[in-house]
């Protein structure tokens, strides 16, 4: 005779299913998939729960210490609530047993990414340099900014794009990798600043008594700082002027004062030149050669016989 041999069952798929199993009578057939399906819900949303009470309240102190502004707070906590997201499917996934599930759906979005990421490089450029923008903030919005010859202030800061309203009220959309692979120019970004005004006086005009012209307008004018100082300094001897450069200071800088101020400043010193009698020479230009005039021995030989 061929002994007979003891065929095992299948083996409870965790404590929860050997629980249903041992405690309520199901079958191990049934009991497995039950308790797989709660061991993912359980785990899921115990992570996901430590994810708003804990994770996200943390992320929201991380952006207060960095000063960050409420636009640019909001598509990073929604990363990081797809963060949270991502890690709870991913651990219960692996916790309810179904790890072979969840390595065929790996490399299916592995590869699905990779696809991706060959059509779209342009917006995944401009999405890593959207990042770039908000941890290295080389501005914020309200910002006066200048690139590549353009100008604005900044309205709109998104992962893709940035927009910025020109000073002749066009809404420009700009690439985030163009602001991030270039120079950019922010004005505004420090508390003071420093704006040089060239002004042209002729060679016969004392340079001492516009000097204090231009340092005693400075220091009159409420828009410009006394710390630091106003400067003067001759800068160029020109081909029909001599070339001051005055150096001045202000607070709090946005592009309306900086035109105000300088508009302010050199009109009032123009005012003190012509009280003065200092004159600011416009460009000589003097003009040699020749002039003929073809056909003349003709005109005056037709004179004559007239």
């Amino acid at each position: 005779m061929i002994p007979l041999q003891a065929t095992e069952g299948p083996a409870p798929n965790g404590p929860i299913a050997e629980f249903l199993s041992d405690a309520l009578g199901i079958g191990l057939n049934l009991a497995n998939p039950i308790g797989s399906v709660i061991t993912f819900v359980a785990v899921f949303a115990a992570i996901y729960l430590v994810g708003r009470v804990v994770v996200q309240p943390l992320v929201d102190r991380v952006l207060d210490a960095r000063g960050l502004d409420v636009h640019a707070r909001r598509p990073l906590k929604k990363i990081t609530g797809i963060v949270v997201v991502f890690v709870g499917i991913s651990v219960a996934f692996g916790l309810a047993g179904w790890g072979d599930f969840l390595q065929s759906l790996a490399t299916i979005g592995a590869a699905a990414t990779l696809a991706i990421g060959f059509a779209m490089q342009d917006v995944l450029k401009n999405f890593v340099a959207g990042v770039f923008i908000y941890t290295d903030r080389p501005f914020r919005i309200g910002d006066w900014i200048e690139w590549d010859g353009n100008s604005g202030v900044v309205e709109d800061i998104s992962f893709r794009v940035t927009r910025v309203r020109t000073f002749d009220n066009e809404l420009l959309t700009v690439p985030n990798s163009q602001l991030t692979d270039g120079v950019i120019k922010n004005p505004v970004a420090k508390d003071k600043l420093r704006l040089q005004v060239p002004f042209g006086i002729g060679y016969g005009d004392d340079i001492e008594t516009a000097t204090d012209i231009l340092i005693e307008e400075a220091e009159r004018h409420d828009g410009i700082l006394d710390d630091p100082e106003p400067s003067v300094r001759l800068t160029e001897l020109g081909d029909s002027s001599v070339v001051l450069k005055s150096r001045i200071w202000i607070d709090n800088p946005r592009r309306a004062d900086f035109v105000k101020t300088r508009g302010e400043y050199t009109t009032r010193v123009k005012e003190r030149f012509d009280e003065e009698g200092i004159d600011i020479p416009y460009p000589n230009r003097t003009l040699g050669g020749e002039l003929s005039v073809s056909g003349l021995d003709r005109m005056i030989a037709a004179t004559g016989d007239d």
